[in-house]
């Protein structure tokens, strides 16, 4: 058995949380622009589009992220293409945020009173004009809280990434429990990492929701 100090677990736990941080940003940047693009094709009025939106989020929204992680690594590797784990764990994380955040987001737009949009099509505006000045500069005020939520939701997310070996805060507490065998120690430590990472963002939405529920005053 290896000897770890309590603080030779921390440094390495913080170590593979850099790697956490990273797969969370990746994530929710490359989840943000799917959803962005699947939130216009699910609101188009052309049906092909709707419904190639509507099969993505659907597909994506009612399959275990474990199984999309699953299939991204391995199933592609039966198919002769390999793919190193960050990547098929960046990929899923993508098109899985992606279908999440589409449907936070097309929830807001609708949020948005008709008579919003009956009003901009009085000023003869386009479709897209519409969602750019009328539409979307209101629920993107809905959104906030919401997505901030989310965030929350991806950074533990990360944790199932270690199925496909990769080597993320989760996987780190594995690999070190095994050589140290202090299982309570490393994941309590792992623990109040992800607290110290989720904390921030929950706080931020809480903060968020109520800023924007409070009665404004005259």
């Amino acid at each position: 058995m290896i000897e770890f100090s309590t603080w030779d677990i921390v440094r390495n736990l913080l170590l593979a949380a850099r790697w956490t941080v990273v797969l969370s940003l990746v994530a929710f940047a490359g989840g943000a622009l799917m959803g962005v693009l699947a939130l216009m094709m699910r609101t188009s009025r052309v049906a092909v589009m709707r419904r190639v939106s509507w099969a993505y989020i659907e597909l994506f929204q009612g399959t275990p992220l474990l199984m999309q992680l699953f299939l991204a690594f391995f199933g592609l590797s039966l198919l002769g293409v390999e793919v190193p784990p960050w990547l098929a764990a960046g990929a899923a994380l993508t098109l899985w945020s992606g279908a999440f955040l589409a449907e936070i987001w097309r929830g807001c737009v609708e949020a948005i009173p008709k008579g919003q949009w009956e009003a901009s099509a009085s000023l003869a505006l386009g479709y897209m004009q519409q969602m750019r000045y009328v539409v979307m500069p209101q629920a993107l005020r809905i959104a906030i809280a919401p997505t901030v939520g989310f965030a929350v939701q991806i950074v533990k997310s990360t944790a199932l990434t270690s199925i496909i070996g990769f080597t993320e805060l989760s996987k780190a507490s594995t690999v070190i429990t095994n050589a140290t065998f202090s299982p309570f120690t490393v994941y309590a430590c792992a623990a109040l990492i992800y607290f110290a990472l989720c904390w921030p963002l929950s706080r931020l939405s809480l903060r968020l929701e109520r800023k924007l529920h409070a009665p404004h005053r005259p």
